[in-house]
């Protein structure tokens, strides 16, 4: 087969076939994440339900932390295509594999296509590229608009400014980050282009990225959802851009404060199952020899890093999905190292033993990962979920613990045939590791993490036209997936804005406090509630002792509530 075919297939399979299995054909492989996802499904859902695309509401009320467009952009796939997991995390999907086809662009760009094809391969089956690429959640869209728009700006000032399209594009995508997450989609790109000339010496051709066509481009995409959700909401400014942006940067208000280098972890283990094979060409070359085919190249990308994390390293709100904007960059300069190392003769400098052993480790440890998870994620699920153990479950995880095996042996039997074979025996083995582990995955998150299960139980339990209280939870997956309003017991929280909002008898129906909830069973005599773990379970107990259990699966549990609150006693 002729190199130029080679290569063309080498293209096809990383560019396209394995992102639209691992971004597109996988994505309905578990029900909905609470409480994420089914947030994020059920805003454009009320919003094709209402007509109303300004003004976004969640759970009947109006939810204005976060800009609107990932919400009209599943809105659109619901009208078209119907409202189900495939659909919701469709959008971010299809960020996520512009991402790849950008980092393809960038490294070859900035080093050689052999570069560039390495970096997308690396980004495409990293852990966290994967997990963040395929939730409904909005830092995949945010993270490919900044990089789309870093890019156009690097293009215009390597250009010295001979095409406008790229200061348009600049401004374009700017505006569209902007309206996925909010003022760091703005802030990024210029800060990054900012630091990035200063640091090159092209400092004087700053006033040159100030494009009043630009401007004009970014108002008139952004500036007409500012004015008519303004002008239906006046406390949206003070709320949107001071509450949401300057406090939650600034403070701890949201209680999402760590330790200052909370993100150096997130990078390293987010580029796993590549570590030791990183390791080992770090080892071997050095990255001698990796210079970028432009001289500005480098700097670019050095910049980009280090401002994208000092910026969310200082700030009092941290949240691992934040750190989506430094994996093009690191994937790009990663990219270059393997392509470099690759063009090398077979290896010479390390015994084989020493290439190994870094990769049987990482097995065994994602092994461990799999087989325990409930000690990553949640003690009191654990505790409550043991039945989640069996052989079956088990016999589930036999695929990737297989395929990490074999990640551990064919790669190097595969160098006989060029470091080239090496790598691309990696990434398969990679994306059929990420692949095959969603399943086991599914299954141990389905039962806890997800308001699927309650939703199908809901159906066939609580009498039609007999509403389901959420007693002290908010699973925004059941009103999704039912259909309905869930009246929600003492867990307003994000809704609280908006909930005291509402007319004062909607507001009494649909958002009431633990003893509101028990004087409302004295007048009904008999409700219907879901809750979960085992404390609020003794609540319910306490102030109702006729409590039938109708439905549970060791998670969630659905009650009838009769009265029977002692007398003289309050909740």
């Amino acid at each position: 087969m002729s190199p130029g075919i080679t290569g063309w297939l080498q293209r096809a399979l990383v560019l396209i076939v394995v992102p639209l299995i691992l971004y597109g054909a996988l994505l309905p492989s578990m029900p909905l994440l609470e409480p994420d996802e089914g947030r994020y499904s059920a805003i454009p859902q009320e919003m094709n339900r209402s007509g109303d695309y300004v003004t976004p509401r969640l759970h009947g009320v109006v939810y204005l932390e976060k800009p609107p467009l990932s919400y009209w952009m599943t809105a659109i796939f619901f009208r078209l295509f119907g409202e189900n997991e495939l659909t919701s995390r469709l959008w971010t999907g299809l960020c996520a594999w512009g991402m790849i086809l950008l980092t393809y662009a960038m490294g070859a760009r900035l080093f050689n296509r052999r570069a560039g094809l390495f970096a997308a391969a690396i980004l495409t089956t990293s852990v966290f590229h994967f997990l963040i690429g395929r939730i409904n959640i909005l830092d995949m869209p945010l993270a490919f608009f900044v990089t789309l728009a870093a890019w156009a700006g690097f293009r215009f000032v390597e250009e010295e400014g001979r095409r406008k399209l790229w200061v348009y594009l600049l401004y374009l995508a700017s505006a569209l980050a902007f309206l996925s997450k909010g003022l760091v989609g703005i802030v990024f790109p210029f800060a990054i282009l900012f630091f990035w000339m200063l640091a090159a010496g092209k400092w004087r051709f700053l006033p040159r990225l100030i494009s009043p066509a630009g401007i004009a481009v970014f108002l008139l995409v952004a500036l007409p959802w500012l004015v008519l959700v303004q002008w239906a909401n006046p406390d949206f400014f003070r709320f949107f851009f001071i509450q949401e942006h300057f406090l939650r940067y600034t403070t701890t208000m949201h209680d999402r404060d760590a330790f200052f280098l909370y993100y150096l972890p997130v990078v390293v283990l987010g580029f796993m199952p590549w570590l030791p094979f990183l390791w080992r060409v770090f080892r071997e070359s050095r990255f001698r020899g990796t210079e970028p085919a432009n001289r500005w190249g480098l700097s670019f990308l050095l910049a980009w890093l280090a401002f994208v994390f000092i910026f969310f390293s200082i700030s009092s709100s941290k949240l691992i999905p934040y750190a989506a904007p430094l994996f093009p960059p690191l994937a790009v300069l990663i990219g270059a190292w393997f392509g470099t190392w690759a063009e090398g003769s077979a290896s010479r400098n390390l015994p084989p033993g020493s290439r190994r052993w870094p990769v049987v480790i990482q097995s065994a440890l994602l092994i461990a990962v799999m087989i325990v998870p409930p000690f990553l994620t949640n003690l009191e699920a654990l505790r409550e979920l043991a039945f989640l153990f069996p052989f079956s479950w088990l016999l589930k995880v036999l695929p990737p613990v297989l395929v990490l095996a074999a990640l551990s042996v064919l790669p190097y039997r595969m160098e006989r045939f060029g470091r080239t074979a090496w790598f691309f025996s990696i990434y398969l083995l990679s994306a059929l590791f990420l692949g095959s582990v969603l399943f086991p995955l599914a299954g141990f998150l389905t039962p806890y993490k997800t308001a699927l299960p309650v939703a199908l139980a809901a159906r066939d339990i609580v009498p039609k036209g007999e509403p389901l209280y959420q007693f002290q939870v908010t699973f925004y997956g059941i009103d999704f997936y039912d259909g309905v309003r869930t009246p929600i017991v003492d867990d307003f929280g994000e809704l609280e804005y908006g909930m005291n909002r509402l007319p004062p008898e909607e507001k009494a129906r649909f958002f009431l406090t633990t003893q509101e909830f028990f004087e409302l069973l004295r007048e009904k005599k008999e409700l219907y509630a879901v809750t979960q773990y085992a404390r609020r379970v003794a609540v319910l107990k306490r102030f109702a002792p006729r409590l039938e259990e109708l439905w549970t699966n060791g998670a969630f549990s659905i009650f009838r509530v009769s009265c029977g609150t002692p007398p003289g006693t309050k909740p």
